[in-house]
């Protein structure tokens, strides 16, 4: 019982360790939802407000938060029978013809038409590019339940002809520039095709769309053009004979040989100030010995002993 019982608090153990990296990990398998597809599921929320009384193959404008103001959307609702069969030969800026399938298959779906005007850039930046006209989208939704919010995205093909796209009121291109058609798909891939007529886009699937043109790269500042005189004054001053330069030389010289000299002087104090303190050890220990007796010889002091320890014997008084 014990064993068991220590077996399962590690088994506790290790899974309380290892849980945040299995978190973590099935985190990152989760794709991140960018600012673009966060627009599309309010957009169509929106768009599904706008059938009042729903009638099919009759386009109703949505109205836009007011912190989306500029945008437009509007919602058709189709039959998938009818779409394949007939298109739709006139949605706004949009033309589907015959032979457009969806993936998966619905009894009805609905087109949710986009015209982001202002906000274009915000929701889809083109670094390098210039927009000429306004980002359309045209996204397909199941359009069995329209009080269902958050729907999922269709996947519509023409499988014919493919789908055009007239922009009307283009802004004119720069001179020599060349104006190209932009398809941005709902996985955040961009595609560049050509203009058809000016004004005109063609695409096979459903996604955002609009006309661009390559930014002209901002040129480098010319040189500016000094006068012969003023370029005589900006040069250093050499009447004489001495420039910045030689003055900063001299100056880091002079420093140096400051502080040789200070170094040099440090050196001789220190040397100094140890032989003064041997000197005074050498006199400490001197008066701490045993005092002679000085004694007058004329006129100065001279030491002398005060008991001769051995007396001299004289050769005369030896006796053998």
């Amino acid at each position: 019982m014990e064993l068991q019982f220590h077996t399962l608090t590690i088994l506790i153990l290790i899974i309380t360790l290892l849980w945040p990296l299995v978190e973590s990990q099935s985190l990152r398998n989760i794709p991140e939802i960018g600012p673009a597809r966060v627009l599309d599921a309010i957009l169509q929320n929106y768009a599904y407000r706008a059938f009042v009384t729903p009638k099919t193959g009759v386009s109703f404008d949505g109205i836009v938060p007011r912190n989306l103001t500029g945008v437009q959307i509007s919602a058709l609702r189709l039959r998938s029978g009818s779409l394949f069969t007939r298109g739709v030969p006139k949605y706004r800026e949009f033309k589907l013809p015959i032979g457009i399938i969806e993936e998966p298959y619905v009894e009805r779906l609905v087109l949710v038409y986009q015209n982001l005007g202002n906000r274009s850039k915000v929701y889809y930046p083109l670094p390098g590019y210039k927009y000429l006209a306004p980002v359309l989208g045209l996204l397909a939704y199941n359009g069995s339940d329209l009080s269902a919010e958050n729907q999922t995205n269709l996947e519509i093909e023409a499988s014919g002809d493919p789908i055009s796209i007239d922009f009307g009121s283009v802004r004119p291109a720069p001179d020599g520039s060349n104006p190209l058609c932009v398809w941005v798909n709902l996985h955040g891939e961009v595609n560049f095709t050509n203009v058809v007529s000016g004004t005109r886009c063609l695409a096979f699937k459903q996604g955002h769309f609009s006309i661009v043109v390559k930014s002209k790269p901002i040129p480098p500042p010319a040189p500016s053009l000094v006068p012969p005189a003023a370029s005589e004054a900006l040069k250093p001053d050499k009447t004489n004979g001495i420039d910045s330069r030689v003055w900063v030389f001299v100056f880091y010289v002079a420093g140096g040989c400051v502080l040789l000299v200070l170094l040099a002087v440090l050196v001789l104090w220190i040397r100094g100030y140890k032989k003064r303190r041997k000197t005074h050890k050498m006199e400490q220990a001197a008066e701490g010995g045993e005092p002679l007796h000085m004694t007058m010889i004329g006129s100065m002091k001279a030491p002398t002993a005060m008991v001769t320890r051995t007396q001299p014997t004289l050769e005369t008084e030896y006796v053998p």
